[in-house]
């Protein structure tokens, strides 16, 4: 099994599934983002309080935070292991003979990506966690106004609006390489499918850079 894991092929299979782990997240934190254009922030607020007190979501908050530290860690590795044993970086070339700048600048998109996950974690996750934040009650549920907190940060920061975006932006590059090179890992990888999945890949990454940039521009404009 370690040596597996040793093996070239292992290792893209870790990166692999830890990264359509966190695509899926993504998708889910997306819809639930999205919320934030509807009403007065009633929808999202509720929204993000069932997130945060659900007690399945509290058991896959730690493994999440486990696989983005591992694909983070790992494919640091990978890369400086790969500039060390051989002219060519991480990802410079496919398999199926596309060369992207996406695919050549994978680690490059991936640390910008963390810088910015930092910023929003601080922003976002670490205040409604650990912080102090308004609370707000419908009915008989009292819940933290997360709704509040985004928006004004949203409307207040233009040159945050402008991160979030550049950071979407980005995100939605990582994401038309990452996902369908996962599932050629995962051994997707004939002809016909191959195509397929490069097309979903554009679909997907497109559909959660817009989205994650939508939301700031939103409020930046509208609000």
């Amino acid at each position: 099994m370690i040596e597996m894991f040793n093996s070239s092929i292992g290792k893209k299979l870790v990166m692999s599934i830890t990264g359509l782990f966190l695509m899926v997240f993504l998708l889910v934190h997306l819809t639930v983002n999205m919320l934030l254009l509807v009403g007065d922030g009633e929808v999202f607020n509720r929204a993000a309080h069932f997130m945060a007190s659900n007690p399945a979501i509290k058991v896959i908050e730690p493994l999440l935070a486990i696989g983005f530290v591992f694909h983070i860690i790992y494919a640091t590795f990978l890369t400086i292991k790969n500039q060390r044993t051989r002219p060519i970086g991480y990802s410079k070339t496919t398999s199926n003979g596309l060369s992207t700048w996406s695919s050549k600048n994978m680690f490059i998109l991936g640390t910008t990506i963390f810088i910015f996950l930092i910023i929003h974690l601080a922003n976002f996750f670490w205040k409604l966690k650990f912080g102090t934040v308004e609370t707000i009650t419908y009915g008989s549920d009292t819940m933290p106004n997360a709704y509040a907190l985004v928006s004004g940060l949203f409307i207040s920061y233009w040159w945050y609006d402008l991160l979030y975006v550049i950071g979407a932006i980005f995100l939605g590059l990582h994401l038309s390489h990452g996902f369908w090179a996962a599932f050629q890992t995962l051994g997707w990888n004939g002809t016909k499918w191959l195509k397929r999945l490069e097309v979903v890949a554009y679909v997907y990454a497109i559909i959660i850079g817009t989205g994650f940039s939508i939301i700031p521009i939103y409020f930046l404009l509208f609000k």
